[in-house]
């Protein structure tokens, strides 16, 4: 509906049309329109698919120049492994829904709840999110292990995919997959790297030697020309880490002053969920009967 009022201009009185105070301020929808908008039509739907298990997996891009130009300890570097274990702990204290990770070497795997809802499900999101809070945790935690001795000379970066699984039984063999893996690059590598450094081999000799060789030839070659006995090596190294979030009572002491009661210091207890690092065997039974709230019900 518009409006009528007088208006004077230059001495003559005009009758000027007036339109009501709602159309000179349009919604800001109605302004983001444009003939251009047309283009989010080209997005693809990357919705994950509902009561299925959310995986991101991270792995570091060409890590193998990467952990050569900062000199990191073969076959192991405890500094890495703890870096990479503070950057998955940021990411997981970031997005809450994220049950359960597990990482070795250069990559972690981030587990959200079946009924997560974050990022509307957004594969793309949830990816980009979790690869950004990783790399750049790794990049601002790196002084804290690494020290002023070895600076991080360029940034890090890190790939990622996503991945569902529906049921609990193929979440439980997804996680078992990556640890078994573990078990089989940590062993390669510790039997590699001991025949360098204490074999006096090439890594070429070395290479060839272990051509064909089964896990038993490999822990015999450990055991009875090193003697090492590769089961009670690092469970860091063997296992990998698991992070989970567990309950923990935390006291603090609070200035307190209650009535007719001089102020004083009270200690107050408070049970809070903390995010726990893990170095233990995940393949098996024990480790989910002693933590059966990761997994959901199959039947939701």
């Amino acid at each position: 509906m518009l409006f009528g009022k007088a208006c004077r201009f230059g001495g003559r009185v005009r009758f000027c049309v007036v339109k009501p105070l709602a159309c000179l301020f349009s919604s800001s929808s109605n302004m983001a329109k444009s003939k251009f908008e047309y283009v989010r039509n080209f997005e693809t739907d990357d919705t994950c698919l509902r009561n299925c298990y959310i995986v991101v997996r991270l792995d570091g891009r060409n890590f193998h120049k990467f952990t050569e130009q900062h000199k990191f300890s073969k076959p192991n570097d405890n500094r890495a492994l703890g870096l990479m274990t503070r950057s998955a702990h940021s990411v997981m204290e970031e997005l809450e829904d994220i049950v359960i990770a597990y990482g070795q070497s250069d990559e972690f795997s981030f587990v959200f709840k079946r009924t997560s809802n974050w990022f509307k499900r957004r594969a793309s999101k949830l990816m980009t999110h979790v690869a950004s809070q990783f790399s750049s945790s790794y990049v601002f935690y790196w002084k804290e292990f690494f020290g002023e001795q070895q600076p991080l000379l360029y940034p890090p970066s890190f790939d990622g995919r996503v991945v569902l699984y529906p049921s609990n039984r193929n979440l439980r063999d997804y996680l078992s997959w990556r640890q078994a893996d573990c078990h089989i690059n940590n062993l390669y590598n510790t039997v590699f790297w001991t025949l360098v450094q204490k074999g006096g081999l090439t890594t070429a000799q070395a290479e060839d030697r272990l051509k064909g060789t089964l896990a038993s030839d490999k822990n015999e070659i450990l055991f009875s020309e090193f003697d090492i006995n590769y089961n009670t090596e690092s469970a860091l190294h063997r296992k990998g880490t698991t992070l989970i979030w567990e309950k923990r009572d935390e006291t603090v002491t609070k200035r307190m002053k209650r009535p007719n009661e001089e102020e004083k210091d009270v200690a107050v207890t408070r049970s809070r969920r903390r995010v726990q690092a893990k170095h233990c065997d995940i393949i098996g039974e024990p480790f989910w009967e002693e933590h059966p709230d990761i997994l959901e019900d199959d039947n939701c």
